[in-house]
């Protein structure tokens, strides 16, 4: 069961996560145990957080090593707002693409252009991987600004 806390509603929280198209920022640790940040795209969903990445990225080692996680989405443009929490990250192989081409065209709107095409290079293995929210805590500084 998530947990959410804050000034928004559970449904406030879901909204804010499925209509905001900047990236996940993502903690965990590295197998040295020390702490590691990166941003990724994501999809929001009633299983959490669907996001994807290069099968030979260094994260994938990361999470597979320690699964535990913690995250946060936010505005990059005043009034800052937004949702961080913490959970758990599975990984799957996406071997046809589907949650990367889902991804793109939540970000950049086609799978036509240069990135789009070279991240969805036929040489190129993907991962999906899913974090699983334990804890949604919603801030909001539209007051304060």
């Amino acid at each position: 069961m998530v947990t959410v806390t804050g000034p928004w509603t559970s449904e406030a929280v879901t909204a804010f996560l499925q209509e905001t198209t900047v990236p996940l920022r993502l903690g965990c640790r590295r197998p040295t145990g020390d702490l590691w940040m990166l941003s990724l795209w994501y999809r929001y969903t009633d299983d959490g957080f669907v996001c994807a990445t290069s099968a030979d990225a260094d994260v994938v080692q990361y999470l597979e090593a320690d699964t535990r996680v913690s995250f946060e989405v936010s505005t990059n443009e005043p009034p800052y707002r937004g949702v961080r929490g913490n959970g758990t990250a599975s990984i799957a192989v996406d071997g046809e693409k589907t949650v990367l081409c889902g991804l793109i065209e939540r970000y950049l709107d086609d799978t036509e252009s240069p990135l789009a095409e070279r991240l969805l290079a036929p040489d190129r293995r993907e991962v999906a991987i899913t974090i699983s929210p334990d804890r949604l805590h919603s801030w909001d500084y539209t007051d304060r600004m």
